[in-house]
């Protein structure tokens, strides 16, 4: 394979291929960790349904009412049976529901299938503003805060809104967050430019056991690799 022009994350997989690069680094993510956890505990992929209005794939194109109804208002008025005009309506656009599915990474104890971790890649209906993806991962997200759940997400979009917390990022493209039930509010926030390799961070498990380690950008140039992103992205 023909050496990739970006030492880390590659933009192009964001505007192009975003839908088939996030099952696969998921899956590699699991199988990175999976030799780690064993015996004690195991990785697996979950799936998260909600309804969103918006589709990021399709979003809905903007008709002004204003110009419908002056476009229909020059259609000549047709009376109908009874001899009386029929007004012309004007056509818009409802937004329609759209089921999404988003998946994610558990880490489970084998001992009491007790959930230890989460593992949230974003995707981009996460970070856009106002949409009812982000709404719904927000609160997702409140929810593992409250629990004894770690929760580690992985943001490697440079578009949207990026997660909130009280002080402001450090300057950075990309960035992954660390969220240990044991230590919050306070966040480990690892942060890398582009074109800078990505980095090794911890997966915390149970208090007695050590940290799993993912590296993010060998888990990414597997995915490279397998999916030869360098064919699909080599005329874009």
């Amino acid at each position: 394979m023909q050496k990739p022009p970006y030492i880390g994350m590659n933009p192009k997989i964001e505007e192009h291929l975003w839908h088939d690069f996030h099952p696969n680094m998921l899956v590699s993510m699991q199988a990175w960790l999976q030799p780690q956890l064993l015996p004690r505990y195991a990785a697996q992929i979950e799936e998260r349904v909600y309804v969103e209005h918006d589709s990021p794939h399709h979003p809905p194109q903007v008709i002004r009412p204003d110009i419908a109804v002056q476009t229909m208002s020059q259609r000549p008025v047709r009376p109908n049976a009874g001899g009386t005009a029929t007004a012309e309506p004007a056509i818009l656009t409802l937004p329609m529901p759209v089921e999404q599915r988003e998946r994610f990474l558990t880490i489970v104890s084998l001992a009491n299938r007790e959930v230890v971790t989460v593992i949230e890649l974003l995707s981009p209906a996460n970070k856009r503003a106002g949409s009812d993806g982000r709404r719904e991962y927000l609160r997702k997200r409140e929810q593992i805060l409250q629990s004894t759940v770690h929760l580690v997400e992985i943001d490697l979009l440079l578009k949207g809104e990026r997660l909130p917390t009280v002080e402001p990022l450090p300057a950075g493209d990309y960035y992954a967050f660390v969220s240990r039930s044991d230590c919050r509010p306070a966040v480990e926030v690892y942060y890398w430019r582009l074109n800078e390799p990505m980095p090794t961070i911890p997966v915390p498990l149970l208090p007695d056991d050590a940290d799993a380690l993912l590296n993010l950008q060998a888990v990414y140039e597997e995915v490279l690799a397998r999916a030869r992103y360098d064919v699909w992205l080599s005329d874009s």
